[in-house]
């Protein structure tokens, strides 16, 4: 069994694939994002991935929750993403829309992460537990 061609990522020392799915949602569940707000956010998201040489493959802002699609560099965590989306659009969006400043913060400090590939768990098992895979 072969794996099909994937446009991996080189870098120094490793080659490969790493994308996460993230949500997370306004401290109360308010539906803060709307009108400038949601556009705000979207241009505060998109600069940062530009900065940090991450892909955004699909983001939508919905009133009362995100959901991030993205690619990044191996050497950042999960957290350390989340962190760098939630930080700068809470400081740039509570100091540019003052309104937000009613919420004790912007965010709730939980998210949600799944992460993703080109390829699915099964695929990759069958092709480890392959007997033709196997040097023995």
């Amino acid at each position: 069994m072969k794996l099909k061609s994937i446009d991996y990522k080189h870098y120094n020392h490793s080659v490969g694939l790493a994308c996460v799915h993230l949500v997370w949602i306004p401290k109360r569940r308010k539906r803060v994002l709307v009108g400038n707000v949601a556009t705000r956010c979207r241009e505060i998201f998109y600069e940062l991935a530009i900065e940090k040489e991450w892909e955004i493959k699909a983001l939508e802002i919905a009133p009362d929750h995100i959901h991030l699609f993205i690619c990044h560099q191996p050497n950042y965590s999960i957290s350390q993403i989340v962190q760098a989306f939630k930080g700068r659009s809470s400081c740039y969006l509570r100091r540019e829309f003052p309104d937000l400043l009613k919420l004790p913060s912007l965010w709730t400090r939980s998210y949600f992460h799944t992460t993703a590939g080109s390829v699915s768990s099964k695929v990759i098992m069958e092709y480890i537990n392959d007997p033709h895979h196997s040097t023995h």
